[in-house]
């Protein structure tokens, strides 16, 4: 017990606490640098607030990461690397709250912050195959010297990495927060089910830094929570949003490549993002430019109320959850599929429901 409260829950307390303090600090920095989003100044198709609403939360969230970071794991090259891409994130994000970047330019600079922890060696050397074995990633290799120093890069590895870590940026964030509290309940619920996934193997001591580093990640969330609920003081607008990707991708290799299992906690967004995705190619318009297509705003377009629609994504995704620790391999894929079918058909009706009725 005293080994589950020093790895997973002081680190959660205090990045909790960390967020929660510095999120009214972040509040006052954003309505003083005009970090806003008015929706009677910004138009646009998706938004779904009514009043000007601070943005930045991301800076709060990535504060108490970083702090609990420094005082909970060991400053080596791959936390450094890890809170150093965050980094990028979270200024990318900051501009993208005052000037509203190009969808395009923040998935470029994206790819930058992805490649921070695979330049530290963090990347994805196999994948469990769901139809029995593993998919070595490991070759081809490239070696070189750099300043006297051998050096080798994994290729495929690294790619699969590289593109992992982005997806999940922007999966969580095109799919992930659209309502009050949505996007900081989900991601509590990912992360603290890679601690506890991670937990099972803390004889491994390898797995401690995992497992506090999920922790915090579970608690900055948890501390932001209370800001962001309905009705939300402050939105976590692009920097939380892509940072809790970035962090739950990087987490899911180092917790002994638990790819899998993140796909399958997130399945709510992540399958709704990828409907979306292929509706908007299909209808001839950008797969990154945002639309009010997505299922929350179906469900709110069917009468559900902002706190209805966030419970209802923090419900699945627990369940989800759950599922995901106790499943193997092959059973996560069949899950995934499941939902895949089960969400499409939901979208599909809440979709052309309001032909359906007009017609009858």
């Amino acid at each position: 017990m005293n080994s589950i409260f020093n790895l997973a829950l002081l680190p959660a307390l205090v990045s909790a606490l960390i967020a929660f303090a510095a999120t009214p600090l972040v509040i006052r920095f954003a309505k003083k640098f005009g970090l806003m989003d008015d929706p009677k100044k910004h138009k646009h198709p998706a938004i779904i607030h009514i009043h000007p609403t601070p943005r930045a939360g991301g800076l709060a969230i990535f504060a108490a990461i970083a702090v609990a970071s420094f005082l909970f794991l060991p400053n080596d090259k791959y936390i450094l690397a890890i809170l150093g891409g965050g980094a990028v994130i979270i200024i990318m994000g900051l501009l993208d709250d005052k000037y509203d970047l190009n969808p395009y330019f923040r998935l470029l600079i994206g790819f930058v912050a992805a490649l921070f922890p695979i330049a530290a060696g963090i990347g994805i050397a196999f994948i469990s195959n769901p139809l029995g074995g593993i998919i070595n990633l490991s070759q081809p290799q490239l070696h070189f010297s750099l300043f006297g120093d051998a050096k080798s890069i994994w290729v495929l590895s690294d790619l699969f990495a590289l593109f992992w870590i982005v997806f999940m940026m922007n999966m969580l964030n095109m799919g992930a927060k659209g309502v009050d509290g949505q996007l900081s309940g989900v991601v509590v619920i990912a992360a603290a089910t890679i601690a506890v996934l991670s937990l099972k193997f803390s004889a491994d001591i390898t797995q401690w830094p995992v497992i506090i580093l999920a922790a915090i990640t579970a608690g900055a969330y948890l501390g932001f929570l209370p800001w962001h609920i309905y009705p939300q003081k402050i939105m976590p607008s692009y920097g939380g949003a892509a940072l809790a990707g970035y962090l739950l991708a990087v987490l899911s290799i180092l917790a002994t490549t638990k790819v899998g299992t993140l796909i399958v906690v997130l399945g709510v967004p992540l399958i709704d993002t990828g409907y979306t995705i292929v509706r908007r190619i299909i209808g001839g318009r950008s797969p990154v430019w945002g639309d009010r297509g997505h299922l929350h705003h179906r469900l709110l377009d069917l009468g559900w109320s902002k706190r209805k629609v966030a419970s209802f994504y923090w419900a699945i995704t627990a369940l989800l959850g759950f599922m995901a620790i106790n499943l193997n391999t092959k059973t996560k894929f069949y899950t995934i599929v499941g939902v895949a079918i089960a969400l499409g058909g939901l979208i599909l009706w809440l979709t052309y429901r309001p032909n359906l009725t007009k017609k009858t």
